[in-house]
């Protein structure tokens, strides 16, 4: 296909698709002619990935760049690939206090987890704590247990998912790792919401404004 029935498809433009593939997070088309470009049915379904990494995942292009690499690398060790897609998210540039550092491993290591000192979640999760602390709401910490226990269950999921794509080759399962790890988080964000609004109705009943 040319570039412009890409770009429809794909609802990516023609100037956004071809500085893509300047920046290596889209391979090249195959050239046909004088000014002339092909694309096949693989450049369309990397342009949905790239989009879902940027626009939901909320990832840079750099980072973006660097998660595609690891996921296409077939000699690219498993294990760092998820390392990899972790460090991509966006994460605090204020480093958390030795002490919210302390208290979420903790209560990780209470449910039984390793806990990998270079993990970049830890540094996620203990900035919370310092924004509760911060804003003089320490008590909200409580939910600090409730939460390693739900993040089990999710990372149990996760894991049981990549397991079965491991026999479908090593860059299936890199994807896999990649597309879950990004959009995982997006996906756990919007549930959240909707199980917020569910235990309210429960607990509560229906509020005004709310569907009844």
């Amino acid at each position: 296909m040319r570039i412009s029935e890409l770009a429809t498809r794909s609802g990516v433009s023609a100037a956004s698709i071809k500085w893509y593939a300047r920046e290596g997070l889209l391979p090249a088309g195959n050239r046909t002619g004088y000014n002339q470009t092909e694309y096949g049915e693989e450049h369309l379904a990397r342009l949905h990935l790239i989009r879902s990494l940027i626009e939901v995942g909320g990832l840079s292009v750099a980072a973006a760049r660097n998660v595609l690499a690891a996921a296409d690398d077939p000699a690219h060790p498993f294990g760092d690939t998820l390392g990899i897609a972790q460090a991509s998210l966006p994460r605090s540039t204020t480093p958390p206090t030795a002490e919210s550092v302390q208290q979420v491993t903790d209560a990780a290591r209470a449910q039984g987890w390793e806990v990998f000192d270079d993990n970049p979640g830890l540094p996620a999760a203990a900035a919370v704590l310092d924004r509760y602390r911060a804003l003089g709401r320490e008590d909200l910490a409580a939910t600090l247990p409730g939460y390693v226990r739900a993040a089990e269950i999710v990372a149990a999921a996760d894991l049981d998912c990549i397991t079965k794509h491991l026999d479908a080759g090593p860059a299936t399962a890199a994807q896999t790792v990649v597309v879950g790890t990004v959009l995982g988080d997006a996906l756990l964000a919007g549930l959240r919401r909707m199980a917020q609004a569910s235990e309210s109705h429960r607990r509560f009943g229906p509020t005004p404004g709310s569907p009844s």
